[in-house]
């Protein structure tokens, strides 16, 4: 990821695309009853990042009730509310560690899931694929605690990259906006589903395409890094947020 400075963000701005990003993932069939995350870092506070209420769906999510946190998962608002500590582990750990980034998603998403069961994970099969290829990090199943080491470890295996693949576990996206972790983990999503698909159709046999092409490909997708994935897409999706599931902006 290439960062160019851009018209500053307001916490309002980034809790109506954090609470719209909720409810499409919920729309899309994302969620996993009241757990998995959708984080994003406060504008001007550093160190600081808002989150779900935890016991909420995310059908139920809204601007006004994401509940702020450190980077400990320790709620700083006063709210009182209640948020699940060991479930902005993760979130916590990589906003340290990348500091442009705005959005984390972590899901336990169908087709991510069974993706990360895959050895060789997501291969450039597709045009969705291919505007991964090279950009996600795979991070080795260590069981449900994770302790300050496994940070280290999915941190480091994060890099610069734009996601990860959890193994055995599900998928995470990092964006400089909600809009690009959202649309980057939408293309995660399509890519895997339509790889399992062409694997189940096949016994296994799919088509991949030449390393340089699949390079290529992810070149001209990215171009010159002055539009960021979900630049053009959001306000569709925004849009489409406030037809079917009106109310996130309250």
């Amino acid at each position: 990821m290439q960062f160019h400075p851009r018209a500053p963000r307001s916490e309002q701005d980034v809790r109506v695309d954090l609470a719209c990003a909720y409810r499409l993932a919920a729309l899309a069939g994302w969620d996993d009853t009241i757990y998995t995350h959708l984080s994003a870092a406060v504008p001007g506070e550093p160190g600081t990042y808002l989150i779900n209420e935890f016991g909420l769906g995310f059908d139920e999510v809204c601007a006004s009730n994401l509940v702020k946190v450190d980077a400990t998962g320790r709620v700083v608002d006063g709210s009182g509310r209640r948020v699940n500590p060991t479930g902005f582990t993760i979130h916590g750990a990589v906003h340290a560690a990348r500091p442009e980034v705005e959005c984390v998603i972590h899901l336990h998403a169908p087709w991510g899931v069974a993706l990360s069961m895959l050895p060789r994970g997501l291969e450039p099969t597709s045009q969705w694929a291919m505007r991964l290829h090279g950009r996600l990090g795979r991070h080795a199943y260590e069981g449900l605690a994770l302790g300050r080491d496994e940070e280290r470890r999915l941190v480091a295996n994060l890099g610069a990259l734009d996601g990860l693949i959890l193994d055995n576990h599900g998928t995470l996206t990092v964006g400089r906006t909600v809009a690009e972790a959202f649309l980057l983990m939408h293309l995660l999503e399509r890519a895997a589903s339509a790889q399992l698909l062409a694997m189940a159709a096949t016994g296994g046999q799919v088509q991949v395409v030449s390393e340089a092409l699949a390079g290529r490909t992810y070149r001209q997708w990215v171009g010159d890094g002055s539009e960021w994935d979900g630049d053009a897409e959001w306000p569709a999706l925004l849009r489409r947020a406030d037809r079917l599931s009106p109310g996130f902006r309250d």
